[in-house]
């Protein structure tokens, strides 16, 4: 990256970019609405079981300009969902700017360990361990999205639910390799706990990106 480039991406003007498409939201509380997904690269909290180490490297990914993927993704859908790698590397204020413009609705998927940017609708916080939320994103949260892949993750699990406000939704989904051993244990989980409720990747079983 020169320095130009640098300076574009620091301004917001230009983003890693590792691929953009419209399908159905797969998770959480939108599951099965349609959508348009811009995932960054990107991303430094390094989750062991992370199914898109590939969008680690921001440098393996070309950068974009910013307004020109807004307008991409707002001739297909007005629902907009930014992704990674960790999006809040970046700064989203070009984007999203854009992309409110055009009339979308923004949602975010983040693990919270950076700063908040740019105009969101929709902030899904999904906390890891190895890099813990900054203190402003719970109150900001809309659903809090905690991954079980063992039985301590949900002590974890109940220590970021009473940082976040009492409207975020609460959902527990199981790390995809472990999903015949930890659903199992959700479900026991959700029904002594009801405020919790069970997301399910619905689209690895559909088989669409």
């Amino acid at each position: 990256m020169n320095k130009e480039e640098d300076i574009l991406l620091n301004e917001g003007k230009m983003l890693p970019v590792m691929e953009h498409f419209y399908t159905l939201q797969g998770e959480g509380a939108h599951t099965g609405k349609a959508a348009y997904f811009i995932r960054l690269g990107g991303c430094d909290v390094g989750c062991h079981w992370c199914d898109v180490k590939e969008s680690w490297n921001p440098d393996l990914h070309p950068l974009m300009n910013a307004e020109e993927i807004a307008e991409t993704a707002a001739k297909h859908c007005k629902t907009v969902v930014l992704t990674g790698g960790e999006p809040l590397m970046w700064n989203l204020d070009i984007l999203t700017s854009r992309l409110k413009e055009l009339g979308c609705t923004i949602h975010i998927e983040t693990s919270g360990a950076y700063p908040t940017s740019g105009q969101l609708d929709w902030i899904t916080l999904s906390p890891k361990k190895t890099g813990l939320p900054k203190e402003d994103v719970y109150a900001k949260a809309n659903e809090l999205k905690v991954i079980i892949f063992n039985n301590h993750d949900f002590s974890f699990a109940e220590e970021q639910a009473a940082k976040v406000s009492e409207n975020c939704k609460l959902y527990l989904q199981s790390e995809w390799s472990k999903r015949d051993e930890m659903y199992p244990k959700i479900t026991d989980f959700i029904l002594a706990h009801p405020e919790w409720q069970a997301s399910v990747q619905t689209h690895k079983y559909l088989n669409i990106p």
